[in-house]
């Protein structure tokens, strides 16, 4: 990887981690506080992204800057895994369930159809 790629990899973090917090705020005043329907938005959208990038011709670099830097930003299992830990702690282990759930198996199902599309395009 040269200088010029890495400080696009870097460059590129930071405008998903922004757009990841853009997005998380705008979703939560929609929908309340009481279950992370963004972090789950933006990492089942995050998901089916890379999922099509990984089918389509990209040169390397273009995969690290995109692949590892945006959406390496813009995802974050880390936020998963403290929400669902805090609602357990909070006796919500019913949501924590859920929630780990529906992150897990669907950010999954969002990478299989974004494979999918990604290989008709």
């Amino acid at each position: 990887m040269t200088p010029l790629v890495f400080a696009a990899v870097a460059l590129a973090g930071g405008i998903g981690a922004a757009a990841r917090y853009l997005l998380d705020v705008a979703i939560r005043r929609r929908t309340g506080e009481s279950f992370p329907w963004g972090i789950l938005v933006v990492n089942l959208s995050g998901a089916l992204v890379l999922g099509i990038l990984s089918r389509l011709p990209a040169d390397e670099a273009w995969r690290w800057i995109v692949g590892t830097g945006l959406l390496g930003g813009y995802t974050t299992f880390s936020a998963v895994a403290v929400a669902t830990a805090l609602f357990a702690e909070e006796g919500r282990t019913r949501t924590a369930t859920i929630y780990a759930v529906a992150s897990f198996v669907g950010s999954v199902l969002a990478a299989l159809a974004g494979l999918a599309i990604g290989s008709l395009l």
